[in-house]
């Protein structure tokens, strides 16, 4: 019997570390979610989101949106788009990106395209060796939703760059948050390249 009260003893007080756990993680992503930033950097990076045969979904059109304002207020000289295809796709994300950028007037020559992320942390090591190649300073201003906010900031960090956070103004529900919440809870204990692989 004393054993049993102790194996539920040992229960509950992992049971509270993980609770505890989970409720400062998602402090930690609802804060960064509210984050901005002024700074300037070597990239703007677009994170990858749904498009339909090279039409932007709403969420990467605010995201595009969101890049074009900052590119002509030269916070950053080149802009990365990134993502490939998802099941049924005929047009990478990347290239969709691409497309709309060009058509409101950001030159071409100013605009990077990575089409093979399947993930944030594929998109963003592109983006980190685009900006290697580019032979300029590893920072970057991340483009994404802000619920996104802090795993982005922290898969940039682990593939080399220095990131500044610069979110589209879309509102971030409870849903989006918890979701994140466990994304960024694995990823710190499995680390987010191993978590990338179930994404």
């Amino acid at each position: 019997m004393g054993i049993f009260r102790l194996v539920l003893k040992i229960a509950g007080l992992v049971l509270a570390a993980v609770v505890l756990y989970l409720a400062v993680t998602f402090g930690q992503v609802w804060w960064a979610s509210r984050q901005t930033t002024s700074a300037s950097a070597s990239a703007i990076v677009v994170m990858g989101a749904a498009q339909y045969n090279g039409r932007p979904s709403p969420v990467l059109k605010a995201r595009l949106d969101h890049a074009v304002e900052l590119y002509q207020a030269g916070r950053a000289p080149m802009v990365i788009v990134t993502g490939g295809k998802q099941p049924g796709d005929r047009v990478t994300q990347g290239l969709t990106g691409f497309d709309y950028l060009r058509e409101r007037g950001v030159p071409e020559h100013d605009i990077k395209v990575e089409v093979q992320g399947t993930n944030s942390y594929e998109e963003l090591s592109a983006a980190s060796l685009i900006i290697a190649q580019a032979q300029m300073p590893p920072t970057a201003l991340l483009v994404s939703d802000p619920y996104h906010s802090l795993r982005i900031s922290q898969i940039a960090e682990q593939v080399g760059l220095t990131p500044h956070l610069s979110s589209t103004d879309t509102a971030s529900n409870l849903r989006a948050l918890a979701r994140e919440t466990a994304a960024v809870a694995v990823g710190r204990v499995v680390g987010y390249r191993r978590l990338s692989a179930f994404a």
